[in-house]
């Protein structure tokens, strides 16, 4: 069977909030403020996910697991990517590679990549080296610029599994 390569996009933005903790890419990072949704919020996870499922032609995170469940109310989002992965493996996909920009202004992001990016490969079984997450500020432009959001913009590159 010859390999056979897929690229997939994913994107996500939450609100700042008080009372949340801030999770990005299943690391927990000190600040005054968290992410608002009905999940954890993390939107790093959330972006990955989407980029897998796109690439594998699986749908997407809200289809799998919508805001209107009350199941997936706070849901720690390795929980979602975790299961994502096991759909990815039976239907035969195994992630190459992922890409990975943080849109933050607030907190700065960059102390934190090495993290992210480590716990992002552990949970897709893909070597660190694989796994590139870069942080960009949107220079004072719109919600994410002026501190109210977080955003995330992942690409994941998945291949056939040899049999």
């Amino acid at each position: 069977m010859t390999d056979s390569y897929r690229t997939g996009i994913g994107y996500d933005i939450h609100r700042l909030v008080d009372d949340r903790p801030l999770i990005i890419g299943g690391v927990k990072i000190p600040h005054n403020k968290g992410l608002l949704g009905h999940s954890d919020a993390d939107v790093v996870l959330h972006a990955v996910t989407d980029a897998l499922l796109g690439a594998a032609g699986l749908g997407d995170i809200g289809d799998l697991f919508p805001d209107t469940d009350p199941a997936y109310k706070d849901i720690d989002s390795k929980i979602l990517l975790t299961r994502v992965m096991e759909k990815l493996r039976a239907s035969n996909y195994t992630p190459s590679n992922l890409d990975i920009i943080i849109h933050a202004e607030s907190p700065k992001m960059s102390p934190h990549k090495q993290a992210i990016a480590a716990s992002i490969a552990y949970l897709t079984g893909l070597p660190t080296s694989h796994v590139s997450v870069k942080a960009k500020t949107n220079e004072g432009v719109g919600p994410v610029g002026q501190a109210q959001a977080i955003a995330c913009t992942a690409v994941a590159m998945i291949q056939t599994m040899k049999r």
